[in-house]
């Protein structure tokens, strides 16, 4: 028996309660799994951090089902609300001004001046933020630096019974987090590379985006720690097939030969994107190899992101 729960309306109006009552929630969204409290409760939300064993200056983003709702709870602007009309639901994080001095989202926010936001393209994610009628602060639903988790079982196998429950809704879509932009000031400033092109905000905005990689001991938004997202065996990537190590196991994307696992052997950068954390997870269960290494990955559109991913993920500390 787990905590893991199929997504009746029963179950969901259950894990609504959960998340007004300052209990924890995992649910799945269109990237990955959140791990889910009241914003407004800051007992709730510690219990977040405790859970991931997370530090508390790494901030959280707040999940909101109502694109009408955000002028309600951030500083918004023209700019802003055209953005949120053209990209939510969807997998894009918005950095902006706090509205007020309301203390009870200082521990969201890590103590910062401004707060991140987005509004999830999954069915049940918006059904759980709708039924719970607040907020909802959610990283993902995994033990921190380790590999997000893309399945309910990923989340049970990383966080156990720390999680009062988890709604299955299946594997995610789209696999990596949310694109991270910057809207406190003039220029859009990427701050996490994610699943939104960095080339489709600006074939929209008609805006250069700046890429920022923030500071890794004062982060201003999650998923900027220089380690991150990492299988608990040593990896390497940027790696060619002739280079593979026999003690190595290897994530191919591509055209490789002799993959244990290829992310996508068409070249495929949304279908690698989706397989990348299962994959990377699997990886890390075959104990008969002592590391891992990765196909090199283009720099390109989703490819942006993946890199992001394996990079931090194979950081040495």
């Amino acid at each position: 028996m787990t905590n893991i729960f199929a997504p009746t309306a029963e179950n969901l109006s259950r894990a609504a309660e959960t998340i007004k009552n300052g209990g924890l929630v995992a649910f799945p969204t269109d990237t990955v799994y959140g791990l889910g409290a009241n914003v407004y409760l800051p007992d709730a939300v510690a219990g977040i951090f405790a859970a991931k064993q997370r530090p508390l200056f790494d901030p959280l983003i707040s999940h909101i089902a109502d694109i009408d709702f955000l002028p309600e709870y951030a500083q918004t602007d023209q700019r802003i609300m055209d953005l949120a009309k053209h990209f939510w639901p969807g997998p894009l994080t918005f950095v902006l001004k706090r509205k007020d001095n309301n203390h009870q989202l200082d521990l969201v926010c890590s103590g910062l001046p401004a707060i991140a936001v987005r509004m999830p393209n999954h069915p049940l994610a918006l059904e759980l933020i709708k039924n719970a009628g607040v907020p909802i602060a959610a990283p993902s639903a995994n033990r921190f630096k380790s590999i997000s988790p893309t399945t309910a079982q990923h989340v049970y196998d990383s966080l156990g019974e720390r999680v009062d429950m988890i709604l299955d809704g299946g594997p995610c879509a789209i696999g990596v987090e949310t694109t991270i932009i910057d809207l406190t000031t003039k220029e859009i400033v990427m701050l996490r590379a994610g699943g939104l092109a960095k080339e489709t905000i600006e074939d929209f905005t008609g805006e250069k985006v700046i890429i920022s990689h923030g500071s890794p001991d004062k982060p201003s938004a999650p998923g900027q720690l220089l380690k991150h997202y990492a299988p608990s065996m040593p990896m390497r990537i940027n790696v060619c097939q002739e280079d593979v190590r026999p003690d190595e196991f290897f994530i191919g994307f591509g055209n490789v030969q002799n993959a244990q696992l290829n992310l996508s052997p068409s070249g495929n950068l949304r279908e690698a994107a989706a397989n990348l954390f299962a994959f990377m997870r699997l990886a890390e269960t075959h104990k008969e190899y002592s590391g891992i290494a990765m196909s090199p990955i283009p720099e390109t559109d989703l490819g942006l992101a993946i890199n992001d991913r394996i990079r931090r993920a194979s950081f040495k500390e």
